[in-house]
């Protein structure tokens, strides 16, 4: 399996690297969903980015990067679990006309208003707390650029990442000062000369590089002269959507009968699409029928097990 995400040290400990390729993940994201290509390569790039900080996080939960912007793009979201499992979407404003060369800002914040939010969203969260939540102004003219600030200005880290996609790869590598901690020597001076020549080799990086090199020969291209560590086992990487026929057949029932009956009045078949995921469910009379047969006949069940 080639979606992979991979880390390393530096052998001194000082900087963690890791890369990370979604070439399947991105086409299955992608199955169900239809954007212009200037917006699909925005969100492929936002969803590498999603699991590389994801991967630094010890925790059971998702997390969540959101650009809700004022422009074209009215919501940019990817959502990444613990398990490395990506979902994404995209919801646009239909009264912009969508250039293929617009910049990141015409995009999502032309009118300055535009912001960044990272939730972190636990799933042992206790009744009534909120889940996590960092938002920040649109700073930066692409995903990366306002991750690098974000990680900066509201983790205090030291961050660079590039990012790439296009039809058939979504990719991404991040670069990290690591604070120096008890216990470990290290020469303050060579970590400084360290960041500094790694920082400079990974910002000569082309988008071209990035989609056309493996994710290993990128790192032995800017790193070669390094002693790299290999700190945990590759993490595979896949598309996942909670969706299913049976949620979308407990929406239509609260609907009630009469509403189904009324759009089925209309038309041959109801039609539901995954808001998140785009991924297409239909209904004909006889399913919806069901439905409410299968409703009904648990509730009576229920009934008579009270008596």
């Amino acid at each position: 399996m080639n979606d992979l995400l991979k880390k390393y040290l530096f052998a001194d400990r000082s900087i963690r690297i890791q890369s990370a390729n979604l070439s399947q993940t991105w086409l299955d994201g992608r199955e169900h969903q239809h954007y212009p290509k200037v917006i699909e390569n925005l969100l492929g790039e936002l969803c590498a980015a999603s699991v590389l900080l994801s991967s630094n996080i010890k925790f059971d939960g998702s997390l969540v990067l959101q650009i809700q912007g004022d422009g074209p793009i009215a919501l940019l979201v990817v959502e990444c679990d613990s398990e490395l499992r990506v979902r994404a979407t995209v919801k646009l404003r239909q009264e912009f006309a969508i250039k293929e060369n617009s910049s990141f800002q015409e995009l999502v914040n032309p009118n300055r208003s535009g912001h960044f939010m990272v939730i972190l969203d636990l799933n042992d969260r206790q009744e009534g707390q909120q889940a996590y939540q960092g938002i920040v102004a649109l700073e930066g003219n692409s995903v990366a650029e306002v991750l690098e600030n974000y990680m900066r200005n509201s983790e205090q880290l030291d961050t660079y990442i590039r990012l790439a996609a296009n039809d058939d790869k979504a990719t991404g590598i991040l670069l990290q000062r690591l604070a120096v901690t008890g216990g470990i020597a290290i020469d303050k001076d060579k970590a400084e000369e360290n960041w500094q020549k790694a920082g400079h080799f990974v910002q000569t990086i082309t988008h071209d590089e990035q989609l056309k090199l493996s994710e290993d020969e990128l790192i032995h291209r800017l790193f070669w002269e390094e002693q790299l560590l290999k700190t945990e086992e590759d993490h595979p990487i896949q598309w996942y959507c909670s969706c299913n026929r049976e949620r979308v057949a407990d929406m239509l029932r609260m609907l009630g009968t009469a509403e189904i009956e009324s759009i089925l009045s209309e038309r041959e078949e109801i039609d539901v699409s995954c808001d998140y995921c785009g991924k297409p469910y239909k209904f004909d009379a006889i399913e919806c029928a069901q439905l409410f047969v299968d409703k009904n006949k648990l509730s009576t069940q229920e009934s008579s097990s009270e008596h």
